[in-house]
């Protein structure tokens, strides 16, 4: 796999505060420019703004259903190294993170075995941290 770009990612917050103390605190990315209405953060390489915008009522989660778990979508997040994904996911257990899909392994001992876990940031968007036992199965068929 070749050096991958780093991605942007500008998402909505209704609530700047909580969410720039969750990416920053609890996720550990170290925050960059700011202003009263935005944050940069280096998100594992990559550059994830949010963008303060109040709370739509008409605002709802989707879901599809994969291995039998209620996926959030849309979603976003990052691949990991495996032993990263084990230590972060240990990281965010002992943070109480409230996991809509808790850390487990998919297609064990298969093609594409991976780690992954979701929750939700403070303000409702939906985030998954994967990891693959094998990295070069990453778009394996």
């Amino acid at each position: 796999m070749s050096k991958i770009n780093p991605f942007h990612l500008a998402i909505p917050v209704h609530n700047l505060q909580k969410a720039r103390e969750f990416y920053r605190d609890v996720l550990g990315c170290q925050e960059g420019r700011s202003s009263d209405h935005w944050v940069d953060f280096n998100f594992f390489g990559h550059q994830l703004v949010i963008h303060y915008k109040e709370q739509s009522k008409s605002e709802s989660s989707n879901t599809n259903p994969v291995d039998g778990k209620d996926v959030p979508i849309p979603h976003f997040g990052v691949v990991l190294h495996w032993a990263v994904f084990q230590k972060f996911s240990k990281d965010l257990k002992s943070k109480h993170i409230d996991f809509v899909i808790e850390p487990y392994i998919r297609f064990e001992g298969k093609t594409g075995e991976q780690a992954t876990m979701f929750f939700y940031d403070p303000c409702g968007n939906a985030l998954e941290f994967k990891a693959f036992k094998d990295m070069s199965q990453l778009f394996a068929s």
